[in-house]
């Protein structure tokens, strides 16, 4: 294989099912030859991760160089053994956040996987059951994409720097953190890899969505998890005001009620505002998606206040008209499973005991949350 230049075209492909992605995923790993960087949020056994260790464990087998990176805040569940044969195999493997690092808040969010510095995977699918199945039918819906190009090496770059500082002390990694979290790791001709995380300096992600929103004109979203800064949605207002056109497709079903619950606290203003509202129906969505005019964001982070301070996340800005296409393509097919909110119904339905719990729900992440990892913060300088 030749090392890919920065002139070279960007060839992509959507993930978008679970079923499609996990399959797409494991034949790129098989058919590696010299390395492999896996990192992930949520990982656990029996499938697919159960096929995800084996492939891991054959690439290493082979001669592969296998990296791997898993948050154990996010994974629990898994046997404290359960990667010893991949170890085993020769293959370098490290938690993120450790279980003597669990009283902090903050998260190894990001899901990514470079194979060769040639071919990469970004998108919201953790490494668990809930995502197998075509995200109307069975199992949750999300998003992802495959793409070849120069992005790829960018982003074994960002996975190399996340892996090194994994066995950093919270206090050490803070530090480096604070001398350039919120980094810009490469910008090739067709995207923009924007990595973010607790500390100092302004979120490079809050940075360029506020930048994309000011001269916005279309606005389409698609969130697991919708919690804005009150900046975003004032953006988002204006946008529609001006006449502007913003859909926003939300979870119907959630798997964080808390999270569904403070989301809806902001439908009436939003609607007022002419904001389009669409709850998606089948099943859980999970889906991160952001596609304003021309540009699209894609990655881990949600558009809520973890991800926009808390945790650490993995986002690529496209500016690439195909991908728009496609991002679009993928948003009017959620948009058919969708049922829109009305403000008049939604007014008529808002009973007070609903209201209140909008408001706690509310308080609860856009306050608390924060304001706890923002003291932690402070703890570890």
């Amino acid at each position: 294989m030749s090392e890919p230049s920065p002139n070279d075209p960007m060839v992509f492909e959507w993930m978008k099912t679970g079923d499609q992605a996990f399959a797409t995923m494991l034949n790129a790993i098989d058919a590696a030859q010299r390395s492999v960087r896996f990192e992930t949020y949520i990982f656990c056994r029996g499938e697919p991760g159960d096929a995800f260790r084996a492939a891991l464990i054959r690439a290493a087998q082979r001669g592969v160089y296998v990296y791997a990176l898993i948050d154990a805040w996010g994974s629990t569940e898994l046997p404290s053994d359960y990667f010893d044969p991949l170890i085993a195999a020769g293959a370098e493997f490290r938690w993120f956040n450790r279980p003597k690092f669990l009283k902090v808040t903050f998260r190894n969010h990001r899901k990514l996987l470079v194979c060769d510095e040639q071919i990469a995977f970004i998108g919201g699918f953790n490494i668990a059951p809930e995502y197998m199945g075509d995200g109307i039918q069975g199992g949750w819906r999300d998003l992802g994409m495959r793409f070849e190009g120069p992005l790829s090496v960018a982003l074994a770059e960002s996975f190399d720097k996340m892996f090194m500082r994994a066995e950093l002390k919270h206090r050490a990694f803070m530090r480096l953190m604070r001398t350039g979290a919120h980094q810009r790791i490469a910008r090739p001709p067709d995207g923009e890899i924007i990595v973010s995380g607790p500390g100092r300096g302004l979120s490079r992600l809050r940075k360029a969505l506020t930048a994309d929103l000011r001269v916005a004109k279309e606005v389409r979203i698609m969130a697991a998890y919708f919690l804005p800064t009150f900046r975003l949605r004032r953006r988002l207002l204006r946008t529609a005001r001006k006449g502007g056109k913003v859909q926003l497709i939300l979870p119907g079903r959630s798997d964080v009620m808390l999270s569904q619950l403070a989301s809806r606290r902001l439908y009436t203003n939003l609607l007022k505002a002419g904001v389009e509202i669409y709850e998606y129906q089948p099943q859980i969505l999970h889906a991160k998606l952001i596609n304003i005019d021309n540009a699209v964001y894609l990655g881990s982070a949600n558009l809520d206040t973890r991800s926009l301070h808390i945790n650490y996340e993995l986002s690529v800005r496209f500016n690439n008209p195909e991908v728009a296409a496609g991002a679009k393509e993928a948003f009017d097919a959620s948009l058919k499973h969708s049922k829109r909110i009305e403000l008049k119904d939604w007014r008529r339905t808002r009973s007070l005991g609903a209201r209140l719990k909008e408001n706690l729900a509310y308080w609860l992440l856009a306050r608390l949350d924060l304001y706890i990892a923002r003291r932690q913060i402070m703890d570890l300088r």
